[in-house]
């Protein structure tokens, strides 16, 4: 008589790819045969902008095309997991592990009614990390506050090489799921290539043509030579794991450079994991008391790109236009947000959550936080980033501003930079801000304003 075929279950979740992917390795070694899962949440489904669901559905569908098996089921994981357990008889599913507030809330969740309808066990492998968080610590135990530090100790730990990629899986086919809905993208958004393969294409291409300039030409939005692998990293497309050792390789400073920015999704992910109220509310609370406007007409005009400052508003057009943003000018439409038009952080938080195809909760609100001056590392609040000078040294030709503000394409250079029909003074409002900033800080007997 035949031993009957054991069955576990893999549940992709920011793991859409086969190839370096512990939990996957796991899946495969536990049992005859795998049942690919993913679960659209309507936790995480309802709140994520129109973009970032149009590309998490064509990534899905370019995994289903390699698995030819990847069964989709809509509704709360807590019921929809443990219920797939027990159709299939499995006594295991394997994840990598989520360290964001509500994944840590969802797997426990799960893990428990797993136990209780099964008994079967929730088996975690690997993270979207290098290092995952929690592990890079000070001597004396603790999480740090600061990032060099952390990049220091982050090297000195290290990582894992890349997990085998697996050929031949058997893959349980035998299930129905839901069918995947279609995908309602932006009028006049275009999209990246999504899955796997558009992943390794991208992140070699980078490597052959842009890496050897990276240091010196990372903050230059007109170049456009910047990797934009953050929407491969935000799925799961590619591990950073991949990335570092692809990266060890090569020599020179930009190859450092890349690393620190691998370093500071890491660094910002260990953050979010030890304050995970710090998604929401300010990591330095006491800038909470400043006084700031409501949103309003003004607030409109940042979000559309019709401010009337060309740098700040290419960058939000370049956001509705591609559910992206080059890096430098996240920073300076964010420091625009708050301190020119003095708009409380959160709002523009969740505004690029929308619209961002690599919206990552812990990266992008530490980084608000990191320009709003409220947050790790922050940028000292009286650090205000001029759009002039900003768009005069990191766009000199002019090019990204003429991209994506095409009124403009008519101005000469020297010109292009100027403010145009501005719907604030920038000298104006960077007194007031630090005026603000002032009556906060003598709130303080320790506190006081740096001279600018």
């Amino acid at each position: 008589m035949m031993a009957s075929m054991s069955t576990s279950i893999m549940w992709f979740r920011r793991d859409l790819r086969l190839g370096d992917n512990p939990a996957l390795v796991a899946a495969a070694d536990a049992a005859d045969d795998v049942l690919a899962v993913f679960v659209v949440d309507p936790r995480l489904w309802g709140p994520a902008g129109a973009p970032r669901r149009a590309y998490l559905l064509a990534s899905l569908r370019s995994l289903a095309g390699r698995i030819e098996g990847l069964v989709v089921r809509s509704g709360d994981p807590v019921d929809v997991v443990p219920s797939l357990a027990v159709e299939v008889g499995a006594r295991e599913v394997f994840c990598a592990a989520d360290f964001g507030p509500y994944g840590i809330q969802r797997d426990a969740g799960v893990e428990a009614a797993l136990a209780k309808t099964s008994g079967a066990r929730l088996v975690r492998r690997g993270s979207p990390y290098a290092v995952s968080p929690g592990l890079v610590l000070t001597q004396q135990g603790h999480g740090y506050q600061v990032f060099t530090p952390f990049y220091r100790a982050w090297r000195e730990h290290g990582w894992a090489e890349p997990a085998p990629t697996l050929r031949g899986i058997d893959w349980r086919r035998d299930l129905s799921g839901d069918e995947l809905p279609e995908p309602e993208i932006p009028e006049g958004m275009y999209l990246p290539d999504a899955g796997e393969a558009a992943a390794r294409r991208r992140w070699h291409a980078f490597l052959e043509t842009h890496l050897s300039h990276y240091a010196e030409d990372r903050d230059r939005p007109d170049l456009d030579i910047t990797s934009r692998m953050s929407v491969h990293l935000k799925w799961g497309e590619i591990h950073p794991r991949t990335m570092l050792a692809d990266l060890r390789a090569r020599r020179g400073e930009s190859r450092r450079r890349y690393e620190t920015e691998l370093a500071w999704r890491e660094f910002y992910a260990d953050v979010l994991a030890r304050r995970p109220e710090s998604a929401r509310e300010y990591y330095r609370p006491e800038l909470a008391q400043m006084a700031y406007a409501e949103p309003g007409e003004r607030f409109d005009a940042w979000r559309e790109g019709r401010t009337g400052y060309p740098i700040v508003d290419a960058g939000m057009r370049q956001l509705r236009s591609e559910g992206w943003m080059h890096n430098r000018v996240r920073m300076i439409v964010a420091s625009f947000l708050v301190k020119d038009l003095h708009i409380e952080w959160q709002h523009g938080a969740r505004h690029f959550m929308r619209w961002l195809v690599d919206g990552d909760l812990a990266s992008n609100q530490h980084g608000w936080q990191w320009t709003a001056g409220c947050g790790t590392d922050a940028a000292p609040y009286f650090r205000i980033f001029n759009p002039i000078e900003q768009g005069r040294r990191f766009d000199p030709s002019g090019d990204y501003i003429r991209r994506h503000v095409p009124e403009l394409r008519h101005l000469p250079t020297e010109e292009l930079h100027q403010p145009q029909h501005p719907i604030v003074d920038h000298a104006a409002e960077r007194r007031e801000s630090l005026a603000r900033y002032q009556a906060v800080r003598n709130q303080s007997p320790e506190g006081e304003v740096r001279p600018v």
